[in-house]
């Protein structure tokens, strides 16, 4: 027990797993952690964007506290409420076309689920995913995430009848959204004409901003032409929102920010503050089609889990308003960031998911950028963490609920490591 936690790690966590960084942390509170050596640090990583209303909100704590007292877990065997809560408070905020809902345990479960479910009720087979899209590292989720290739490498063959079509990605095409919006809606014509019949689809598997793959907002042209192609032929529109969801983009939804009707919706990561729950959301007609017993999940949907979804979403009711405001004075000051610092390329998301593409010359893009500014804000007392294929892009998504002063603190930190790179 006298050996650091990293060579701890080493004799016994599997090595699959990376981190990013070597520092134990023994607490946390609000936007802030507390490592093993008492240094505290401003966390804009945020679990991955899973901490939305930051570390032990008193709410959530509350509500966790509350239902360990009563029972922990009962399965599919007993009827129990928080289930039941948790699913009505989801429907009080997801967009109106989502009113029932199925209960999973991370991101990657809710989508295989989502898939499961369109396969099952349509009667076809393809899924359309879109090149950059994460959606989860199981063998199906891998199947549609092209975020970076390595996620796929060694695990082939994959989930069969899954076609990937480009999604608008303006800044590293060269072209304004709109030009990167046609260009990606000319492929999608090309593949439904070359590829696959429309009537074979089952369903296209989006992310309204990707995440993993870089920070890039779809756009509401795009988003408008999927669900015209889905309404013309009978495809199920899966809008994967486990990273945007929960007030992330502005919005409870960014499906409610395009004013777009997902079929299904996919929910997970920030649902319950950092407990394992994730959500698939549709119609009851929909989900009504899905035959008992054809799917299910033993932990999905546990007590603790759903008394803290329920909480949470109670809690943003009093966050989320806020977030526009909030988004606006990180875009500014990142846009004030970019005329500075000839190593920012491009400053683009929504509310509090702000990608931050670093690039050298030539638009070439830089890792070892981030890996600059990443260090430099660790030892400066700031988590941040890091996206794209190459891995040059900051994503910067701190908790919903961050003061003004602590966003500032965070900024100028990132400004201060880039003033250092490039020196």
């Amino acid at each position: 027990m006298g050996e650091n936690i990293v060579t701890r790690y080493k004799n016994i966590i599997a090595p699959v797993i990376t981190w990013d960084s070597e520092i134990e942390i023994v607490s946390g509170e609000g936007s802030w952690l507390t490592a093993a050596d008492g240094k505290r640090y401003l966390d804009f990583s945020t679990g991955i964007a899973v901490s939305g209303l930051g570390h032990q909100p008193p709410h959530v704590k509350a509500a966790i506290q509350e239902q360990l007292d009563r029972y922990w877990h009962v399965g599919g065997v007993f009827r129990y409420d928080p289930l039941v809560r948790a699913a009505e408070r989801l429907k009080e905020i997801t967009p109106p076309s989502i009113d029932m809902f199925f209960f999973g345990n991370s991101g990657a479960e809710a989508v295989e689920g989502s898939v499961k479910l369109a396969r099952k009720v349509t009667g076809r087979q393809a899924i359309v995913a879109f090149r950059g899209g994460f959606h989860g590292r199981t063998m199906g989720a891998v199947s549609y995430t092209t975020s970076k290739a390595k996620y796929r490498q060694g695990y082939h063959p994959l989930v069969g009848s899954v076609f990937v079509t480009p999604f608008p990605h303006p800044y590293r095409w060269g072209l304004t959204q709109e030009d990167a919006t046609a260009r990606a809606l000319s492929e999608l014509e090309l593949m439904l004409k070359h590829e696959i019949t429309p009537g074979e689809i089952a369903a296209f598997l989006v992310e309204p901003l990707q995440g993993e793959g870089g920070y890039y907002p779809a756009g509401q042209e795009f988003m408008e032409a999927l669900r015209a192609i889905c309404d013309e032929h009978g495809i199920l529109l899966i809008i994967d929102e486990v990273q945007t969801g929960f007030g992330r983009t502005g919005d409870w939804f960014t499906s409610l920010i395009y004013n777009i009707r997902p079929d299904v919706l996919v929910m997970g990561k920030a649902i319950a503050n950092g407990l394992p729950l994730s959500a698939v959301g549709a119609s009851t007609e929909l989900l009504e089609q899905w035959p008992p017993g054809s799917h299910g999940s033993t932990f999905g949907g546990n007590p603790i889990c759903c008394a803290a979804a329920a909480a949470t979403v109670e809690s943003l009711h009093d966050v989320v308003p806020h977030v526009p405001k909030l988004s606006e004075h990180a875009f500014d000051r990142f846009f004030e960031l970019k005329d500075a610092h000839p190593t920012i390329g491009d400053v683009r998301g929504l509310g509090l998911m702000i990608g931050v593409e670093l690039v050298g010359e030539g638009r070439t893009p830089a890792p070892e950028a981030f890996a600059a500014v990443s260090s430099y804000a660790k030892d400066n007392g700031m988590f941040i963490l890091g996206c794209g294929p190459d891995f040059n892009i900051i994503r910067f998504i701190p908790p919903l609920n961050v003061s003004t002063e602590e966003l500032d603190l965070g900024i100028d930190i990132i400004d201060r490591a880039l003033t250092d790179y490039e020196r």
